[in-house]
């Protein structure tokens, strides 16, 4: 059972760490004008750095362990109030069918691309599909369904959140280059760029409409969410019992729901059916989302304060080629997609 005793003083620190790296984005966009790292990715690195030079005792362990798992999956979960099924439905039957097919097929390049280079088996479908549906939140959401360890996710959601960021600045520069439309621009950008707020900044600069394409575009991506970490699901449950049976007769019939949908997945589709039954008032819409990005915050400062920093600057450049590749991949198959639909 859990004693919540016992987890407010990681909790607390996990706070303090997201707090910094709340200020630090804000003193970052005063003296620049504008955020290069987000607060996510600083507590990160502020996490990163604290452990690095202390190591939390066994009075921080529990609040850490509980910030970096159970605040996360209900941050995942708020996130299915950001998605409407009529705005999904707008798109088109073939662009949806696009999208779709595009995510898998980045997923598989992604971690073909990975295993390639050597990363785990675990890292490298964390970076295929953060790379492929929605950065950090995929990260967040396909970590606990297969085992991941801190270590892992923290190093995914850097990178990744890193060129995320590389993406943003450069993506608009293929406008004059490719010769693309608003609307083109705005499908490359809803299905290339990691984070919502991220669509956002890399589409306003070039036009209304490239911002409008490209944020619906990637709520879709964001949709794929789900199906994707039930199948991932379906296959750790099967990986599971097929090793828990090895010494004995095979395991039948379906594994348990859990192990199909975690209960956060669920929780995420079920907002997505309020949202688009209008069972959400759109006055709450604004703080579930605030809510969402200041919890995954603190679970950001989660992960840094456990992973000891020398294990991710071992797998650094090797996951830094297999995100930048990644991505070139996905950029690939984004424009093909667009000449082959013939979007104007």
């Amino acid at each position: 059972m859990l004693h919540y005793r016992n987890i407010f003083p990681g909790m607390v620190l996990c706070i303090v760490v997201s707090g910094l790296a709340t200020f630090l984005q804000a003193l970052e966009h005063r003296l620049f004008g504008q955020t290069w790292l987000e607060a996510l990715v600083l507590a990160i690195l502020v996490g990163l750095a604290v452990r690095a030079a202390w190591t939390p005792g066994h009075l921080w362990q529990s609040g850490i362990r509980f910030s970096a798992k159970t605040l996360l999956e209900v941050a995942v979960a708020l996130l299915g109030a950001a998605v409407s099924v009529r705005t999904v439905l707008a798109l088109g039957p073939q662009l949806l069918a696009g999208i779709v097919g595009a995510v898998g097929l980045s997923i598989f390049a992604s971690y073909f691309i990975c295993r390639t280079l050597r990363l785990p088996p675990r890292l490298s479908l964390l970076v295929a599909c953060g790379n492929s549906i929605c950065g950090n939140s995929a990260i967040a959401a396909v970590a606990p369904v297969i085992g991941a360890d801190a270590a892992d996710v923290a190093s995914s959601i850097a990178f990744t959140a890193v060129l995320g960021v590389v993406t943003v600045l450069l993506l608009p520069l293929l406008v004059p280059v490719l010769l693309l439309s608003l609307t083109q621009y705005g499908v490359l950008a809803g299905l290339t760029v990691y984070a919502v707020p991220q669509v956002l900044a890399a589409t306003l600069p070039i036009g209304a409409l490239a911002n409008q394409v490209g944020t619906v575009v990637k709520l879709v991506r964001v949709l794929m969410l789900g199906p994707v970490v039930a199948v991932l699901g379906l296959m750790a449950a099967r990986q599971d019992r097929g090793m828990a049976g090895a010494d004995s007769h095979p395991a039948r019939g379906l594994p348990p729901l859990k192990h199909l949908l975690p209960w956060f997945i669920l929780a995420f589709l079920a907002l997505l059916g309020a949202r688009s039954a209008g069972l959400v008032p759109a006055i709450a819409l604004g703080p579930l989302k605030t809510t969402a990005s200041l919890l995954t915050t603190v679970s950001m400062a989660a992960l840094g304060l456990g992973v000891d920093v020398r294990s991710v600057a071992m797998a650094g450049p090797r996951v830094t080629a297999a995100v930048t590749l990644s991505l070139l991949v996905l950029v690939g198959i984004s424009l093909v997609l667009i000449r082959v639909l013939r979007i104007a």
